[in-house]
């Protein structure tokens, strides 16, 4: 019977444990978006999953959507990562970089004044976005022209390049939550008529571009995509989620990545399992999923073989060292949700190990 805590082969990584640290937002790298020793830190704090995903990191300078996200596009955000990199393998770890671009996601105040790009001329609606001169509502974006789409497809090829440089162990696409790649994938935004639209083999074509761009860098052993066409987030829809993910997974197993990631609104849903089940049949390599799992739930997922691993995000923000205290059935920390963005240590890199709390108690 599978488990968490057995080994699983993904790609050219040998993973101890099939417990993933998901990519989490956490806005510590400031204004410049260079890693700093904090983040190093936290990383390195959580070395004891099978594999780290960062947060979305930028590959664009004026991709910007958070205050605070860490970038990788240029030398001294490269530099910031590898303190990361050098962090997280001293303790003995595994961590891969998601690369990311926000598309409409993004605000012209958090880049220089430059408008956001999208698929589509279509602003997100019904939500707002934090800027410097506080909350606004989104803008609307600029339909990105056919001729410059390439352009887009080297800032993900440029990134994973600078990811090699910093030392990380792999990348991951980010196809997911509405962003970029998303917005071109999913119908509900991709309002286009030239042959980046309409059918979903078209609709597709960004995300499987930029995958290719990072499989020229690292291999497709190393590539990982993540997707999640049922979360609603950043006002998103697809009218045939299942075709979608039909069709990704058969184009990315014909590409033999590492694994691919699904990102379910809640697992426990009947329609994100039959998402799941579909992945399962077109995807040969490791399936990962992700959206609200403790240890009873994945601990089924991985049984019923529904699952090759499980990617928790914010179990390891409360719980550094979540593996062990899964495996010893213990308590674990409860998370501090007003410090989940905000600047500084505290909710970010003091959350107590199981250890230091028995030593404690004692």
């Amino acid at each position: 019977m599978t488990t968490l805590f057995e080994p699983l082969r993904v790609g050219d990584l040998q993973l101890p444990n099939r417990l993933l640290m998901a990519s989490l937002t956490r806005a510590r790298a400031g204004r410049t978006h260079v890693p700093n020793e904090l983040m190093a830190e936290q990383y390195a704090q959580r070395a004891g999953a099978g594999l780290i995903l960062t947060e979305a990191t930028m590959v664009a300078a004026d991709g910007c959507a958070f205050t605070g996200e860490g970038g990788l596009y240029d030398d001294a955000t490269t530099a910031g990562w590898k303190r990361v990199t050098d962090a997280v393998h001293a303790r003995g770890g595994r961590i891969a970089v998601q690369l990311w671009h926000p598309g409409r996601a993004a605000h012209s105040a958090l880049n220089g004044g430059v408008r956001p790009v999208s698929s589509t001329d279509r602003a997100i609606r019904n939500a707002t976005i934090r800027t410097p001169a506080g909350t606004e509502p989104y803008e609307v974006p600029r339909r990105l022209a056919r001729e410059e789409l390439p352009s887009y497809v080297q800032l993900f090829r440029d990134a994973a390049s600078r990811a090699r440089e910093a030392g990380f162990d792999g990348v991951q696409i980010h196809g997911a939550h509405g962003y970029l790649l998303d917005q071109f994938l999913r119908d509900g935004t991709n309002d286009r008529t030239d042959d980046y639209g309409g059918p979903l083999a078209n609709r597709a074509r960004l995300l499987l571009e930029a995958t290719d761009a990072a499989i020229e860098v690292w291999g497709a052993g190393r590539v990982s995509v993540r997707i999640s066409p049922l979360v609603a987030f950043n006002d998103m829809v697809d009218s045939d989620p299942e075709a979608l993910v039909r069709h990704v997974a058969t184009e990315l197993d014909r590409r033999g990545l590492a694994f691919l990631e699904l990102r379910h609104a809640d697992h426990s849903l009947p329609a994100e399992q039959a998402l799941a089940r579909v992945a399962r049949a077109h995807f040969r390599g490791p399936l990962v999923l992700n959206g609200g799992f403790d240890r009873a739930s994945a601990e089924a997922a991985l049984r019923e073989g529904r699952a090759d691993a499980i990617s928790f995000g914010r179990l390891y923000i409360a719980n550094p060292d979540l593996e062990v205290r899964f495996a010893r059935n213990a308590p674990l920390n409860p998370l501090d949700g007003a410090t989940l963005y905000s600047p500084g240590a505290k909710g970010y890199t003091d959350y107590p190990f199981l250890d230091d709390a028995v030593r404690r108690e004692a």
